[in-house]
């Protein structure tokens, strides 16, 4: 009895609190693999463009989690793919420039498509990332049954002892049935470095508003047109001002932008019928626009043609490429 006398309550230590951890995580994969919707719903709220076309992303959107214990900056890519335009290889020269920055790679592969030559190409990049954990996300887990899932488990798996990477962990998630979402965020958080926060609370992205809003009207304007319209549409935000002369409970916020595309005959899509199509865009826009921001807007939108805009240097650079 005597030898525990000396285990008084104050002569034991205080466990030490977990230190706090701070730093980046990017999502990877073949376009439309699920890696916005991911980021979207880790954030908690929309800070990346979706769509289901491929490559709607081409700014590098950082999407911030806020914890007790950590912050997680996502860097959101385009997606990788074999490249035909001079666009194509820039985007792709930006995916390869963040990987070799950020702290933890997510993988990203829905579970509903077998694995094809698109994510064997990115899986071989991968591959020769030797510092930096890999961690393969199955993605769009509510779209398949079980059976299915340990399938595509088993195939990843195998994937990575096949090209010699060794995966941190793989993860199934459905980010829009919010499935194993804040599981994937206690996987990410231990693989990030040590350190104080980042961002200040409340940041949600480091994305210029400019920018936000530019990605909204583009996303309302990829929304039901033909296939061969996504890479061909661009939005630059030419102003943003509050309206003069407003009474201060009663602000409204003026925005101008251009919606360029590539040829003359992808004017009548964009606009549509007596201007209905754009119309809706505009609409469709300003509502996110608003909820983003929190202030009343008033839209002004115009569509321009920037010819072969994708393959020319200077157009490209105009267009923030």
């Amino acid at each position: 009895m005597d030898a525990m006398s000396d285990r008084s309550p104050q002569s034991q230590a205080a466990p030490q609190a977990p230190a706090h951890r701070a730093g980046f995580a990017c999502f990877v994969g073949r376009p439309n693999a699920g890696k916005s919707t991911l980021t979207n719903a880790l954030v908690g709220t929309k800070v990346a463009i979706t769509s289901n076309r491929p490559q709607t992303t081409r700014h590098t959107v950082r999407g911030i989690v806020h914890r007790p214990d950590a912050q997680l900056v996502l860097v959101d890519t385009p997606g990788l793919h074999k490249p035909r335009t001079l666009l194509g290889e820039r985007l792709n020269d930006v995916v390869r420039t963040t990987w070799a920055e950020v702290d933890v790679i997510g993988f990203c592969l829905p579970a509903d498509q077998k694995i094809g030559p698109g994510d064997r190409f990115i899986a071989k990049e991968l591959a020769g990332i030797k510092k930096t954990p890999r961690i393969a996300i199955v993605t769009k887990t509510d779209l398949v049954d079980s059976k299915r899932l340990a399938e595509q488990l088993v195939a990843i798996d195998q994937l990575g002892r096949e090209l010699g990477i060794e995966w941190a962990e793989i993860v199934p998630v459905s980010a829009t049935g919010d499935k194993q979402v804040s599981l994937l965020a206690d996987l990410l958080v231990p693989l990030l470095p040590e350190g104080p926060a980042l961002y200040p609370e409340g940041d949600l992205t480091d994305e210029p508003e400019q920018i936000m809003v530019a990605e909204l009207i583009r996303e309302a304007a990829l929304e039901g047109v033909r296939d061969e319209l996504p890479h061909s549409i661009a939005v630059v935000v030419e102003e943003m001002l509050p309206r003069e002369g407003r009474p201060a409970d009663r602000p409204l916020l003026d925005i101008h932008a251009n919606v360029y595309i590539e040829r003359p005959s992808q004017k009548g899509i964009i606009i549509g019928p007596k201007g209905a199509r754009l119309k809706e865009v505009g609409t469709k826009s300003r509502q996110h626009i608003e909820a983003l921001l929190g202030t009343p807007v008033f839209l002004d939108l115009h569509v321009k043609v920037a010819k072969d805009w994708q393959r020319d240097p200077r157009q490209l650079r105009k267009l923030g490429f």
